[in-house]
């Protein structure tokens, strides 16, 4: 697991800094982590960044190294894996699993599950979900496995490379077949779960289009613009349709007992190969009976 640069020409870069920093976009605090540890190499010699390259140089950047990831107890579960390669792992979480461990949940989430499995294959690797979904949210949850994959990927979702599509089940049925929700979200006051409409809150974005319509229900697909906490669910409810079965922002239903919210498809560029990659989790059956 490392990155590799040959020196081609000096029109672009001067030293190894500048390599580092322009070309594999490493962010500061984990540049100094590497030159703590002599992982940044020059012609296969431990480097220093300030140093001058020559056309031929090869910089290479190792990033094999392991992490002590003791906080996250391991937990033997099944893992709907996606997809899997060197440097990230996509999983299709099921509802009624948080992503991170709490007191409530100290050896049940996800991340318990990915430490379980990273130490089968003696991968000593921090546990990095590069998204987050709500515990009773299903579909894609993507780790990475180092923290340069995690600052990538990250980078990409604020630059909206990283795109992500959503399949949701709304009360009622919206006048428009597509549309923007574009509404600032802001934490409400009293809370610190619970979000809303507010003017002093960030900008947030959702795209929707309405697949199909039922007598009580729509199905809808939403891709996300930007990831604010419980977005969709805030979004919808504001405009007087809540996703069935969301508590929290709208009411019960009678069919399904959890927000009818699945994290169905993800598309970025790979990090590393730079190749186009799009997944897709199916959707869990108590959504997928209320597609008849």
């Amino acid at each position: 697991m490392e990155l590799k640069y040959v020196v081609e020409n000096l029109s672009t870069y001067q030293n190894i800094n500048q390599i580092l920093i322009n070309h594999f976009r490493i962010s500061t605090r984990l540049l100094n982590k590497l030159i703590k540890n002599h992982l940044i190499y020059k012609n296969f010699e431990i480097a220093d960044t300030r140093e001058s390259i020559s056309i031929g140089d090869i910089i290479t950047i190792n990033l094999n190294y392991n992490e002590d990831n003791s906080n996250i107890i391991p937990t033997k579960m099944p893992l709907d894996i996606i997809y899997e390669d060197d440097w990230f792992i996509i999983i299709n979480k099921p509802a009624g699993m948080p992503v991170h461990p709490s007191t409530l949940h100290y050896t049940d989430s996800l991340s318990n599950g990915v430490r379980y499995y990273f130490d089968s294959i003696n991968l000593k690797k921090k546990i990095r979900p590069v998204n987050r979904l709500d515990l009773n949210t299903s579909g894609i949850v993507i780790f990475a496995k180092s923290e340069y994959i995690q600052e990538q990927l990250s980078y990409q979702m604020k630059e909206d490379i990283l795109k992500k599509e959503y399949i949701c089940f709304i009360n009622g049925s919206l006048d428009k077949k597509s549309g923007i929700i574009d509404l600032p979200i802001a934490r409400k006051d009293g809370s610190i779960i619970e979000r809303c409409i507010d003017n002093t809150g960030q900008k947030s974005i959702t795209i929707y289009e309405v697949l199909r319509k039922y007598d009580k229900y729509s199905k809808v697909r939403c891709l996300l613009k930007t990831g604010r906490t419980h977005q969709i669910r805030v979004h919808f409810s504001h405009i007087g349709h809540p996703l069935l079965g969301d508590t929290l922002y709208g009411f019960s239903s009678n069919f399904i007992d959890r927000q009818a919210l699945h994290s169905y498809k993800v598309s970025f560029i790979h990090p590393i190969t730079l190749e186009h990659l799009s997944f897709i989790a199916p959707i869990p059956d108590d959504m997928a009976n209320l597609d008849i």
